[in-house]
C-alpha cells in the first residue's frame, strides 16, 4: 500500500534511521576495529540527538494517543514505546561503553532500530490507512509535520553523508 501523505515526514526519518542500522552492521562486518566502532559510536550519537529524539517524542505525544482505541490492538503502541525506551538505554550504554563492549551494543542498537522501523511501517502504517478516518489522518499529518524536527532542511544532507567528489 502506497504511503498516506500524512504519514511520510515520520516515513522519511524511518529512512534515516535504516541507513544507520546499515552502516552499522556493515562497517562492523567489514571493520570490527575499535577506530570503527568509535566512529559508529559518534554516528548513533549524532542521529539520537539530532532526529531520533524528536522522533520519539512526536510518536509518543502526537501520534499514540491519536491512536489509542482506533487499532485492534494498543498493544503494538506499548511494544514501539517500550523499543523506543531500550534504545534509549542503549544509546547511553554506548556512550559509556569501554572498547571492548561497544561492537555487541552497536549491533544490538542497529538490529532493534531496523526491526522498530519495519514494525512502524510494515504493520502500524499500515492499520492506521485502514482504520483512520482520511479527514482524521490529514489532520494528524499536519501535527506530525508541525512538530517534527527536519534535519538538515537546506542541505537534505546526513550528519555522516559525505561530500560529493
Amino acid at each position: 500500500m502506497l504511503r498516506d501523505p500524512s504519514l511520510i515526514p515520520l516515513s522519511h526519518q524511518h529512512q534515516h534511521g535504516l541507513a544507520l542500522a546499515v552502516l552499522i552492521d556493515r562497517g562492523l562486518k567489514a571493520d570490527p576495529s575499535p577506530q570503527k566502532a568509535t566512529e559508529l559510536c559518534r554516528m548513533v550519537a549524532d542521529m539520537f540527538e539530532l532526529e531520533l529524539v524528536h522522533h520519539f517524542e512526536v510518536e509518543e505525544q502526537v501520534l499514540f494517543p491519536a491512536l489509542r482505541g482506533r487499532l485492534a490492538s494498543d498493544g503494538i503502541l506499548d511494544q514501539l514505546i517500550s523499543q523506543h525506551r531500550e534504545m534509549e538505554s542503549l544509546t547511553s550504554r554506548i556512550a559509556a561503553a569501554p572498547e571492548a563492549e561497544r561492537n555487541p551494543l552497536l549491533t544490538k542498537f542497529g538490529e532493534l532500530l531496523s526491526r522498530h522501523i519495519r514494525i512502524e511501517e510494515r504493520q502500524l502504517f499500515e492499520e492506521i490507512q485502514e482504520k483512520v478516518q482520511p479527514e482524521d489522518l490529514s489532520e494528524l499529518g499536519a501535527q506530525i509535520d508541525g512538530r517534527l524536527l527536519k534535519v538538515c532542511p537546506s542541505s537534505g544532507r546526513l550528519p555522516w553523508d559525505k561530500d560529493p567528489e
